[in-house]
């Protein structure tokens, strides 16, 4: 069984998505308030969290910040159907993916098992052949251990930006495609307006700080895709 944690204050939807993921492999344990759910979240005892942004007295977004600043555990938030602000913040503040409510449980659980396969998929790399640690200019990233190093001090990532960084690391000073990002870091291809890219790009530009000339170390192409650079 794969143990997943649900962050929800609706204790009935809670338990019936439990009873379905338990028939579809998934060991769910349910908490129905953010302060508990950040608790467990980051107890190391679940491989994925399905957190609710709608919740009493500490929000699923501060639950989810919290959760960030100690571990990097996959988040799937689930918010009001159309609310793409909730989205935008969600993914801005380190969510690795959403699902509208109301939402089937199947749809729940594809959306589980596909976060699932792109954090093992990053754990044991993108290739075979891909060094284990990758160097570009003062970025250094070690591959197996998730660990991130920029300007010789550690560099806090949530795990898809961690990916996304790898992806532009590993062609520095060329500009990727965000069809190619989309396809390595979220394992499918970009969809029309889908800005979550745009909104990780916008974090990590922020974790890197500005060259001396005062632009962003990572290029973007309007419409293409993004270079990372690695001369001042």
């Amino acid at each position: 069984m794969i143990p997943v944690l649900l962050i929800d204050d609706d204790q009935v939807l809670a338990s019936l998505l439990s009873q379905y993921m338990l028939r579809e492999g998934f060991s769910a344990h349910a908490v129905h308030d953010g302060a508990t759910g950040v608790a467990e979240a980051t107890s190391g005892r679940y491989a994925a969290v399905v957190l609710d942004i709608m919740m009493p007295r500490l929000s699923g977004i501060d639950a989810l910040r919290r959760i960030r600043e100690r571990s990097n555990v996959p988040v799937l938030m689930l918010t009001a159907k159309g609310d793409n602000v909730d989205r935008v913040i969600g993914l801005d503040m380190g969510a690795d993916d959403y699902v509208p409510k109301p939402c089937t449980p199947s749809e729940l659980t594809a959306r589980i098992r596909a976060v699932l396969r792109r954090a093992g998929s990053r754990e044991a790399g993108a290739t075979a052949d891909a060094p284990p640690v990758i160097e570009a200019g003062h970025l250094r990233l070690w591959r197996a251990a998730r660990r991130a190093q920029w300007k010789g001090s550690p560099l806090v990532l949530t795990g898809t930006e961690f990916s996304l960084l790898e992806a532009l690391a590993r062609r520095a000073g060329r500009l990727v495609g965000k069809e190619d990002i989309s396809l390595q870091v979220f394992g499918k291809p970009l969809a029309r307006f889908d800005r979550r890219i745009d909104v990780h790009i916008s974090s990590i530009r922020q974790k890197l700080g500005l060259r001396g000339d005062g632009t962003h170390w990572i290029l973007s192409v309007r419409g293409q895709g993004y270079q990372l650079l690695v001369d001042e």
